[in-house]
């Protein structure tokens, strides 16, 4: 399979809680970690089993320096990478006590990749995995690509943007979490556990399927012929969800690609996110695949009436 996407450098700021509008906080310490959701998701896949080849344009600098030598040693295809004069991106991630994140992004050379850099590595590939960090006329000549070839595009809609409904159709499958599931629909009303189901057939209808992540509780998905189902999360200690999304897709990629059912592939992606959670950073936090198949093994017994293995 192949990824096309953003590749980062991740300054990680912890605080207690973060400031009020007009409040300064003082935080305790930073770290960088290698991010970026196309990274993320590339090594997501190649830990959960995937041979995969990735694509995106890093600078000339020693933030780009670091990044390719850490892809790399993932043992990533990296035939494709593009270097760029401009400088590498950076993702700014404020993190509190509690776990949860917020994060600013500074594209950098991501907005430098092109069509035509990207369209060659996409021969013979048979699934390509997208996020919208990077200029969306790459996303959809990679996708047009792709369908040339006969292929499938799973594209996880984040960050969700303006003019975004040509990108939408070319996406075979669709993955969003709850909040990008509520701006793609025009929600009011939040999306959880109880709608779920409605909310992610609604996301399904017109491609292969969808699936909607709803953090601990688990995901939903549905598939175009009918077929609909909740799969429960898993219970962790929560230590940093940064790259729990990540960890989801590219997991879930990977299991697609080695021709999971549906729901299957929603299982392995959710124990993925979970055991990401317990660690602190993106790729850093991101589980191999033996990790995960014991993981699902010790919690989820084979009469469970709440998971399917099919």
């Amino acid at each position: 399979m192949i990824v096309v996407g953003s590749s980062n450098m991740d300054i990680v700021l912890r605080v207690a809680r973060a400031p009020d509008v007009g409040e300064t906080v003082l935080g305790t310490d930073y770290v960088m970690y290698p991010g970026g959701k196309g990274a993320n998701q590339a090594v997501a896949a190649q830990r959960s089993g995937a041979s995969v080849c990735f694509v995106a344009c890093l600078g000339c600098d020693a933030y780009g320096e670091f990044l390719h030598d850490n892809l790399v040693q993932e043992n990533l295809e990296l035939t494709a990478l593009v270097r760029s004069d401009t400088p590498t991106g950076l993702a700014f991630i404020l993190l509190e006590e509690s776990g949860q994140n917020r994060i600013t992004i500074i594209s950098g050379a991501n907005a430098a990749l092109t069509p035509e850099q990207v369209l060659p590595a996409i021969q013979q590939r048979d699934i390509l995995l997208m996020q919208l960090e990077v200029p969306l006329e790459v996303v959809k000549a990679s996708a047009q690509q792709m369908h040339k070839m006969g292929g499938l595009v799973i594209l996880n809609a984040s960050p969700v943007q303006q003019k975004m409904e040509e990108i939408l159709s070319l996406a075979d499958i669709l993955l969003v979490n709850e909040l990008e599931a509520m701006q793609l629909l025009a929600l009011s009303e939040p999306v959880n556990a109880q709608n779920a189901i409605a909310m992610v057939e609604k996301l399904a209808s017109g491609r292969q399927s969808a699936v909607i992540t709803l953090g601990k509780a688990g995901a939903a998905w549905a598939i175009r012929q009918g077929k609909s189902g909740l799969v429960p999360g898993f219970s962790v200690d929560v230590v940093d969800t940064t790259g729990c999304g990540d960890a989801f897709a590219g997991a879930f990629s990977a299991a697609i690609a080695s021709d999971h059912s549906m729901e299957s592939a929603v299982i392995f992606a959710n124990a993925a996110g979970a055991l990401a959670a317990t660690r602190e950073g993106a790729q850093a936090s991101l589980p191999l695949r033996a990790t995960i198949e014991s993981f699902i093994a010790q919690n989820i017994s084979t009469n469970s009436n709440n998971y399917s293995r099919a």
